[in-house]
């Protein structure tokens, strides 16, 4: 499924970057037990692919693992970092206090190039689920030289209470992509978002119950 140039970059990324390394606490100030070991899979520890990957090739064992690694490295370029917990976005697979949330993958069933990324936050209430959910899509589409993915579909799993809007706010983002090849950069909707390092003032109509 992955191309020499991802392997390349896999092991590069391996050997220079420390997993989930910033000027940030890794671990929420909880100790390492808590975390599954990086490279690792452990199915009872990950959400359950649902309604947004069914059908699809869904990606298990080291296929998953592949992609996860390449996501933790941009997630730690592009700062989409989980502020709650205080650590990349990509280590809340490997969280065992959590192991409902997290991302799981899927190859799209008529489009090989296309991959689907579906996100289950940790509460249903998740107030930085929409900021975390588009820096996650413009990380993954915005270094796309970086995997073999033409295009990485985003959603938020209906358990969140504001899925609908959170996923049309996704659908926007991705029609603008596809449409002029570049990831948008303008806000979309009117009000504050949080949750990723460094973004540039991104703003959302998505309202927080907090």
């Amino acid at each position: 499924m992955f191309g020499k140039s991802y392997w390349a970059i896999r092991d590069i990324a391996r050997t220079t970057m420390n997993p989930f390394s910033s000027g940030r606490s890794t671990d929420g100030g909880d100790s390492e037990g808590s975390f599954d070991a990086p490279g690792s899979f452990v199915p009872d520890h990950v959400p359950d692919p649902g309604a947004f990957l069914e059908g699809h090739d869904v990606l298990e064992g080291e296929e998953h693992v592949a992609f996860h690694d390449v996501t933790r490295d941009l997630f730690e370029e592009r700062g989409v970092y989980d502020a709650t917990f205080g650590y990349n976005l990509a280590r809340l697979n490997l969280d065992r206090r959590h192991p409902e949330a997290g991302y799981r993958y899927a190859v799209d069933a008529d489009d090989p190039t296309v991959l689907r990324a579906e996100f289950s936050p940790t509460t249903e209430f998740c107030p930085q689920a929409d900021a975390l959910v588009k820096g996650s899509f413009r990380a993954w589409n915005g270094l796309s030289d970086r995997h073999e993915y033409d295009l990485v579909r985003v959603r938020v799993r209906p358990s969140h209470h504001q899925s609908e809007s959170l996923n049309g706010t996704l659908e926007s983002l991705e029609a603008q992509y596809l449409e002029s090849g570049e990831v948008p950069t303008e806000p979309v909707g009117s009000g504050p978002g949080t949750g990723a390092k460094g973004e540039d003032g991104d703003e959302t109509s998505v309202q927080s119950p907090f």
